[in-house]
């Protein structure tokens, strides 16, 4: 009896089996033979023309609303580097930039043609400076900006990794070439307050640069890049101004992708009105004559869609009037040749 069960048991099993089989190897035959079943929508013409016109209808409409945010942005914007050179230096700048003894000191005169409401962004524009590069962008110790000197590490940041035996906080040649160029605003005989605080990403500031991370040996060697990192925070001496409040550095150390950017500076928070002009007391540092760099200084209000960019509007517009353009054609060449 045991035997004849057993026996049983095991054509059931068997015949279960062929068809599970059979139904896997047919699955997967049609899935390579690309039957499977899907949807397959018939594109007749009346079809793909009312497509068409339904994309013209929704993006013609967001293309003009966009570009429309972005003409009521009022944007100021001002090249420096040129004018803030002395007339005996004009043939030899990167004599002048590099010497410490001279003066730096440069005065701007910015007439406003549009009432800006604030806030208002500042940004200092670079142009011809490849912040890309592959050997500049690796030049960098992101351990060491959350670790500080409990990482060791540093190897990446040749050749700013070390200075007369000592360990760079921070290392590499981002940090070593950091903008320096300041700016001081003036209307009529009052200062504008410019705020400097929240310009870096708030995710930078708490997760990628250590609160107990403090510079050292920073721009000691023979050759200065570019802007020192103050080290203390005044009146308090004694107490040292960590990474994570360095806030020029935050922004500066998030590279551009594009050899033309702009970085935010700060943010004066007060209505500037048409007919303004506005005094720029700046102290032209950094040094972009030694490879055809400019500088720019950039005011600028904003919208609902960020900055002053034509671009995305335009975009939408194309797009929008392509499509009701291409739906006309199809219109017409079903309307000639229906069949």
């Amino acid at each position: 009896m045991d035997g004849d069960g057993g026996s049983v048991s095991a054509v059931g099993i068997e015949a279960r089996l062929v068809p599970l089989q059979s139904r896997r190897q047919r699955a997967i035959y049609q899935f390579t033979q690309q039957s499977l079943p899907a949807c397959k929508p018939v594109l007749t013409p009346a079809w793909v023309i009312i497509t068409f016109l339904l994309i013209g209808a929704i993006f013609i409409p967001i293309g003009l609303v966009s570009l429309h945010a972005s003409q009521n942005v009022v944007e100021i914007i001002e090249r420096y580097d040129a004018d803030c050179i002395p007339e005996e230096y004009q043939s030899n700048k990167v004599a002048y930039i590099r010497d410490s003894s001279i003066s730096k000191n440069c005065t701007r005169y910015v007439k406003v043609h549009k009432h800006m409401k604030a806030p208002i962004h500042i940004y200092y524009q670079l142009d011809n400076f490849y912040q890309n590069h592959r050997r500049y962008v690796k030049s960098r110790s992101d351990q060491q900006l959350l670790h500080g000197l409990q990482y060791n590490d540093t190897s990446s940041c040749k050749p700013e990794e070390l200075n007369n035996g000592l360990p760079i906080v921070p290392c590499g040649l981002i940090a070593w070439s950091l903008f320096n160029d300041t700016f001081k605003f003036v209307r009529g005989s009052e200062e504008m307050k410019v705020n400097r605080k929240n310009i870096a990403w708030k995710s930078d500031r708490d997760h990628k640069f250590g609160k107990e991370v403090y510079p050292l040996n920073f721009q000691n060697g023979t050759l200065i890049g570019g802007g020192k990192l103050d080290p203390r925070i005044p009146p308090l001496d004694h107490i040292f101004d960590q990474l994570s409040d360095q806030e020029d550095l935050i922004v500066w150390m998030r590279t551009a992708a594009l050899p033309s950017f702009r970085k935010l500076y700060g943010r004066i928070e007060e209505d500037i009105e048409a007919g303004d002009v506005i005094a720029v007391y700046l102290k032209n540092n950094y040094n972009t004559y030694s490879f055809g760099g400019k500088k720019k200084l950039v005011l600028s209000t904003s919208s609902w869609l960020g900055g002053k960019n034509n671009f995305l509007g335009i975009a939408y517009i194309f797009v929008g009037s392509s499509s009701i353009l291409t739906s006309v054609v199809f219109m017409l060449l079903h309307v000639k040749n229906r069949r």
